[in-house]
């Protein structure tokens, strides 16, 4: 699984893809499209058969209520999974590499993400909730 890591989560999230075997794991910044609109990363993250991997959930999977609905992924017939990192505004670091560990762990067990979104939430400040769903849906 190679997973590209939005701009808006650290460049140390693919550097973990990495240490645990994704070797082919890239970041945003350092393909070159830092500062694109989502609209305009979404060619490359189907073209290049990205699983890719973000914190704006909404702008990707659209509404939480009605995934799909809306969103970058709406119209995508066929993808290689989204994984929505979904914290508190401002999340540090360490949320991040908290929540994005706990997506690798739930891979592990189960890799197959094509035209899925795993969406790991921190909710009420300490508990975890682990989501995983087809999108488009079935």
């Amino acid at each position: 699984m190679k997973f590209l890591i939005d701009e808006c989560l650290s460049p140390e999230l693919a550097k973990l893809a990495i240490d645990k075997g994704h070797g082919e794991t890239s970041h945003i910044v350092w393909i070159g499209l830092a500062g694109r609109k989502d609209w305009e990363l979404k060619p490359t993250i189907l073209q290049g058969d990205w699983t890719f991997v973000t914190k704006n959930s909404v702008d990707f999977r659209g509404p939480k209520d009605t995934p799909g609905s809306k969103g970058q992924y709406a119209d995508v017939a066929i993808h290689a999974g989204l994984i929505c990192l979904n914290g508190p505004p401002g999340m540090d670091l360490d949320m991040q590499i908290e929540l994005f560990e706990q997506a690798l762990a739930e891979l592990e067990a189960e890799p197959d993400l094509i035209n899925q979104v795993l969406e790991v939430s921190l909710e009420d400040e300490d508990e975890l909730r682990i989501l995983r769903y087809a999108l488009p849906n079935e």
